[in-house]
């Protein structure tokens, strides 16, 4: 009776560590299954902010073109009004010049 109680508590321990390695095995497969879904979701993240970083990019250099275009369409437009302007007081300034310098002062 006792090598009937021994056989039993023998195979008790063997089925006990079939247990235990399948638990061991099953969590190593999770754990490899969890590092491939990380990458999995680190590359598509890298990826997507890589692609969205590019569309900035294309976008501002994009304004920049039409900023600097815009920018010398006034520069020219505000030089084109102080010309203009001096033409237009440029006789009265000379007028007013002659004036003083001939004008003499006791």
């Amino acid at each position: 009776m006792e090598s009937t109680g021994i056989q039993q508590l023998l195979a008790a321990e063997q089925e006990a560590q079939q247990i235990v390695n399948a638990a061991r095995t099953a969590k190593m497969t999770r754990l490899k299954q969890a590092k491939e879904e990380a990458e999995t979701e680190v590359s598509e993240h890298k990826t997507s902010t890589e692609q969205g970083f590019q569309r900035k990019l294309e976008a501002t250099s994009g304004d920049s073109g039409a900023n600097v275009k815009r920018l010398e369409q006034e520069t020219n437009a505000k030089i084109e009004q102080l010309k203009n302007e001096a033409s237009r007081i440029s006789k009265d300034v000379v007028d007013m010049l002659l004036k003083n310098v001939t004008t003499v002062n006791n």
